[in-house]
């Protein structure tokens, strides 16, 4: 299975959390913001969706 994260770029308020729980590093900070770098490398377990606190993230199966 694959996984898309994505990240709304206008809720997100660069609080660094998914980086920091993100098992395998899809995420990265750039210009205060998070950005999905590595999506292809998502294992769907929703650990950066569970940890926003401003909602800014989703994780679709394809």
């Amino acid at each position: 299975m694959a996984f898309t994260p994505t990240v709304d770029e206008t809720k997100c308020v660069g609080c660094e959390e998914c980086v920091d729980v993100c098992p395998v590093e899809v995420f990265e900070m750039q210009d205060g913001k998070s950005v999905p770098v590595n999506a292809e490398e998502c294992i769907g377990c929703e650990s950066c969706v569970e940890v926003c606190e401003v909602d800014a993230i989703t994780v679709e199966e394809n």
